[in-house]
C-alpha cells in the first residue's frame, strides 16, 4: 500500500472524515473525481492520430455525472442496451452513439433507431436480417459495422472476446455470407467492420500489432468483395492493472506504434474507431468501507467492513485482492477499548452471508482499528453497476461526485 499523496486522494480522504463526522451509520461510499475523468479522456482524445475517433464504453460506468463530463470531450459514446442509449439522450440530443451487444431486442433495435444512433454492430446474420425489417418498417436506413470473431492468435489480456469459441460476433469462417447477407438487404448499409477481440491488455506495443492485424483483415474484405468502408472500429481493451499498480499500459507508446501502423496500411476514407471503458473511468474512483469489526480465525486476521462485493464486485469475480489505504479516522463512539492489529496479515471481507465476500486477501498493514476506513482505489470502472446491490438488503452506499474543491452528493 502506497502513501496517499495526490491532491485528488486528500479531497478524498476529507470527503471520508466529513461523512464520519456527520454520519450516524460506517462510512460506505464511491466517490468520483470528475476533474480526473475529463483529464485522462481529453489526453487520449487530443494524442489520437487523424482521423481516429474516441467513444466512451459507458458500460464501465454510465452514471449521468460521466456522461456529461464526458460529453465535451469523447466524440460519442458506446451503448450495450437500450437502456444505455436512453442515457446518452438524455445528456445529449444528438451525440453519436454506437450500440452493440449480443442480445440486441426487436424493441431496443426500434427505439435506437428512432433516437437516431449512428452506427449499429451486428453480431449474427439473424440480427442483420432483423435490423433491416425493423428498419424498414420505420422507413429508415440502418448503418451497421459486423462484429467479427477473428480466427488469430491474440495478445494475453484478462478477457478475450476472441481467436476462441464466444458468444460475441460473426465467425471470421463466415464473413462472406455475412457481407453478401449485408448487401442484399434493403434497409441495411454495410460501413464496416468491427472486430473488438480483447480486453484489458497491458502490453501497448502488442495493441498497436493488433491494430494491424484488423487493418489486414479489412483491407482483404474491402478489396475481395468491392467494398465502400468507411469505419473500423478497433473496440477499446487497454489495460489498467489492479494487482501491479506500476504496471500501466503506455499510452504514448501505443499511439507512437499506432501512428506508424496507419502511415503504412491506412485506408483512404476509413476512420478508426476506438471505444474504451475501463482505461478512462476506473482511475477516477474510489470506494470507502469503514472497519465495522475486527477477527482472528483459524489464525488469519479479518478486516469485516461496511460493504463489499454486493457494491464492488469487481474484486471477486476477477479474483484478485483489490489495492486499497487505510483511512484513519479517530471518532470512537463506545464506552469501551478500540480493537486494533499491527503488523499482520489482513484479509478485506464484506457484510455479506458468503465466503466469496472478499475484496483483498492477506494483506500487510502495520496497524488497523474498527471504526478505521479501507479506501480502494481503482473503483471507478465496473464497480456499483455490475454488483448485486440488492443481495441481503442491505443499504447502498453513498455516490460523491466531486471536483476542484467542488462536491456533491446523489
Amino acid at each position: 500500500m502506497n502513501a496517499v499523496v495526490t491532491k485528488a486522494e486528500r479531497t478524498v480522504i476529507a470527503l471520508v472524515e466529513r461523512l464520519k463526522k456527520d454520519g450516524s451509520e460506517p462510512v460506505c461510499a464511491f466517490l468520483y473525481d470528475k476533474r480526473e475523468l475529463r483529464g485522462r479522456a481529453q489526453t487520449c482524445a487530443d494524442s489520437l492520430p487523424e482521423g481516429c475517433r474516441l467513444f466512451y464504453a459507458m458500460k464501465a460506468n454510465p452514471s449521468r455525472d460521466y456522461l456529461e463530463c464526458l460529453a465535451p470531450v469523447v466524440y460519442g459514446f458506446e451503448a450495450a442496451s437500450i437502456g444505455e442509449v436512453r442515457k446518452v439522450r438524455e445528456v445529449s440530443a444528438d451525440k453519436p452513439i454506437i450500440f452493440g451487444g449480443p442480445g440486441k431486442k426487436d424493441y431496443e433495435i426500434s427505439e435506437a433507431l428512432e433516437l437516431g444512433v449512428m452506427l449499429f454492430h451486428a453480431e449474427s446474420m439473424h440480427e442483420l436480417r432483423r435490423i433491416s425489417l425493423i428498419a424498414g418498417r420505420l422507413g429508415k436506413i440502418a448503418s451497421v459495422l459486423l462484429r467479427v470473431n477473428l480466427r488469430a492468435s491474440f495478445p494475453e489480456a484478462t478477457l478475450v472476446m476472441a481467436g476462441r469459441p464466444t458468444q460475441f460476433g460473426i465467425d471470421e469462417a463466415d464473413v462472406p455470407e455475412a457481407i453478401q447477407l449485408a448487401q442484399s438487404l434493403p434497409h441495411l448499409q454495410l460501413e464496416g467492420f468491427h472486430l473488438h477481440s480483447i480486453s484489458n491488455n497491458l502490453d501497448a506495443h502488442l495493441h498497436a500489432l493488433l491494430i494491424s492485424v484488423y487493418w489486414d483483415r479489412v483491407t482483404e474484405w474491402k478489396e475481395t468483395f468491392g467494398l465502400t468502408v468507411r469505419y473500423l472500429n478497433a473496440g477499446g481493451g487497454f489495460g489498467i492493472s489492479y494487482t501491479d499498480l506500476d504496471r500501466k499500459f503506455e499510452w504514448p507508446v501505443f499511439i507512437k506504434e499506432l501512428s506508424r501502423v496507419l502511415e503504412e496500411k491506412r485506408l483512404p476514407g476509413v476512420e478508426l474507431l476506438f471505444e474504451p471503458g475501463r482505461y478512462l473511468a476506473a482511475t477516477c474512483g474510489y470506494y470507502a468501507a469503514e472497519v465495522v469489526d475486527l477477527k482472528c480465525n483459524h489464525d488469519k486476521h479479518y478486516a469485516v467492513l461496511r460493504g463489499g462485493s454486493h457494491h464492488f464486485r469487481l474484486p471477486g469475480a476477477w479474483q484478485h485482492s483489490h489495492p486499497f489505504e487505510i483511512v484513519p479516522l479517530e471518532q470512537w463512539d463506545y464506552p469501551f477499548p478500540r480493537p486494533e492489529v499491527r503488523d499482520v496479515e489482513i484479509t478485506a471481507a464484506g457484510e455479506l452471508c458468503t465466503p466469496k465476500d472478499v475484496l483483498a486477501r492477506d494483506v500487510r498493514i502495520s496497524r488497523l482499528r474498527i471504526g478505521d476506513v479501507l479506501l480502494f482505489h481503482l473503483a471507478g470502472a465496473y464497480g456499483w453497476t455490475i454488483s448485486a446491490h440488492d443481495f441481503l438488503s442491505h443499504s447502498h452506499p453513498d455516490h460523491i461526485f466531486f471536483e476542484a474543491g467542488q462536491e456533491d452528493s446523489q
